[in-house]
């Protein structure tokens, strides 16, 4: 797996253009926060429960790998790992991993575009992205299909 950081050493008081911020790391990031906003309001709706409903759910019945992700936040919220775990533990687990490496990228990007200091980036090859992404919607797919055999 080819997952690295460049090869550069921290630089202190960076001078020069700041590399550009990769916009899927924004995207990522906006996902996430979107996520925990939708939450927060799902946790202070009460017994309105507001939240956007699944589609497949709502039409087949059956829960998509998703399902549960806005509960689990809240409960997260709440404090509650136990049930976070029941709602949706994939998420509950891939969720953090995604989360650290995000927020590692906006702060290095922040750093050095303040000019405070300029530490390495993570890089991940194309081919590596790839083979990622292919394994995360496997994971997903099989996931999806397990939680509605019970």
């Amino acid at each position: 797996m080819d997952v690295t950081l460049t090869q550069q050493a921290v630089v202190l008081r960076p001078r020069g253009p700041v590399e550009p911020l990769d916009r899927r790391v924004l995207g990522v990031a906006g996902v996430g926060v979107g996520g925990f906003a939708l939450a927060g309001v799902y946790q202070l709706s009460g017994s309105l429960h507001l939240g956007i409903p699944c589609l497949l759910h709502a039409t087949t019945g059956l829960n998509c790998p998703f399902c549960g992700a806005t509960r689990m936040a809240a409960a997260l919220l709440r404090g509650d790992l136990d049930a976070a775990w029941h709602f949706n533990p994939v998420v509950l687990v891939l969720g953090p991993l995604i989360g650290v490496a995000v927020g590692y990228q906006l702060l290095t990007w922040g750093l050095e575009s303040a000019r405070l200091i300029k530490l390495p980036r993570l890089r991940i090859s194309p081919v590596t992205l790839k083979w990622l992404l292919r394994a995360l919607a496997v994971l997903l797919v099989v996931y999806g299909v397990a939680r509605n055999l019970n």
